[in-house]
């Protein structure tokens, strides 16, 4: 009984004392942002034929099923030209300071905005990434994911050696962006734009109520007890949310592995042959070709695919099994991009997957790159350690990263 107590007590401290899998959020942080921003840059010609006024979904056609699902869009805030050129604007901006993790509690948000934004006005637009991205820029507002690799975390180290020097830290972009998009929220809610499902206004809301509670305790609570409960209840809520990534992650192949034994294709070996031999998924006819020219090879690609696929949420309960599945559906997907010409979903597939990297890897591949010669500013460039039990999170007059 003891021993059920002290794990239960273990189990506990951990969820809550520290926000767990910081690397692993800021790949994903980085990766989602990476495929969204690549994607809005490569479309920028034929943005109003995708998303615009130009496209074959009229505003009409979007505005009547908005009004059936009640999607989120700040496209249908008006059908201007001038609108939709500001609103994809700030969506490729949005990507940009996700990626350089600048403030990436409000970023977060706001990249999630421009995804929904942008998706569900052409809903008929993708190739099955975006189902991804849709989820995960959700799921990432509710991560600490800006505590390694980001501009957050070299600020927050910064702060930390001007607290150590006896200096006071005060943040005075924080409380005016605050400001700014709180006048916003008020104006779009009084004016009826967020009206339809709830799911993010109350996100939006509960976000911006957050970082204001988050201010004021900072600044007038007379103990750190405020503070540290506030902090608790952040690592849970990031925790929690980065458990939904990865039983996402497992979802998604789980019911792709299971779909696929179902169908007689996969179930001859022959499946993989014909995307290969489609014209829209043929942007390297004579590699398709080569690589179809083999029977038994189709075949071994075709069963190697639903066993990994089937077989992966299984192989978490072994590290050493779950690294090799990994690294197989990374390289099937970086063949995917290639081959089929599926750059972006393969590239948000795999940002899925870095979810399940192990640390010590995430940790030596950062070791690598922060020795590449850069030229930098005088002051302090170590970034700092994620925040845990052994090193809090400081007390100052901020917002949360």
């Amino acid at each position: 009984m003891n021993r059920l107590a002290l794990g239960l007590s273990t189990g506990i401290a951990r969820v809550t004392e520290s926000a767990l899998g910081p690397y692993q959020t800021a790949v994903i942080r980085i990766g989602f942002a990476t495929t969204w921003l690549l994607f809005l840059l490569r479309e920028l010609p034929h943005r109003h034929e995708l998303y615009g006024p130009d496209g074959p979904w009229s505003f009409g056609l979007a505005e009547q099923l908005i009004d059936t699902n009640g999607a989120f869009t700040a496209l249908m805030w008006s059908d201007g030209r001038l609108w939709f050129e500001a609103v994809y604007a700030l969506a490729l901006v949005f990507c940009v300071l996700l990626l350089l993790g600048w403030r990436t509690r409000t970023t977060s948000v706001l990249f999630m905005v421009g995804v929904l934004s942008l998706q569900n006005r052409s809903v008929f637009m993708g190739d099955g990434g975006d189902n991804v991205l849709h989820l995960m820029c959700i799921y990432l507002v509710f991560t600490r994911c800006g505590q390694v690799w980001s501009l957050d975390a070299r600020r927050a180290g910064r702060e930390r050696a001007a607290r150590a020097r006896g200096e006071r830290v005060t943040d005075r972009v924080g409380p005016p962006l605050w400001g700014v998009f709180g006048l916003v929220l008020v104006a779009v809610t009084a004016a009826g734009r967020l009206d339809g499902d709830p799911t993010v206004p109350v996100i939006l809301w509960t976000v911006w109520l957050a970082q204001g509670v988050w201010w004021a305790v900072g600044r007038w609570a007379r103990t750190g007890q405020p503070r540290i409960l506030l902090d608790v209840v952040a690592n849970i809520v990031h925790n929690g949310a980065l458990l939904v990534i990865m039983a996402e992650a497992c979802l998604i192949y789980a019911t792709a592995g299971w779909y696929k034994i179902q169908g007689s294709r996969w179930q001859d070996g022959t499946a993989v042959y014909y995307p290969l031999h489609l014209d829209y998924f043929s942007p390297w006819p004579a590699l398709a070709d080569a690589l179809s020219a083999s029977g038994t090879m189709v075949m071994l690609v075709t069963y190697g695919t639903v066993l990994v696929q089937v077989a992966f949420p299984f192989a978490l309960f072994n590290r050493r099994v779950k690294n090799v599945l990994l690294a197989v559906m990374m390289f099937e997907h970086a063949v995917i991009a290639v081959v089929l010409g599926l750059p972006f979903f393969s590239l948000a597939m795999i940002a899925a997957d870095a979810v399940f990297l192990p640390t010590s890897f995430l940790r030596r591949l950062g070791g690598l790159a922060a020795r590449v010669p850069l030229p930098r500013r005088a002051g302090p460039a170590a970034l700092p350690e994620p925040r845990g039990p052994e090193n809090p999170e400081p007390t100052h007059v901020g917002f949360p990263s």
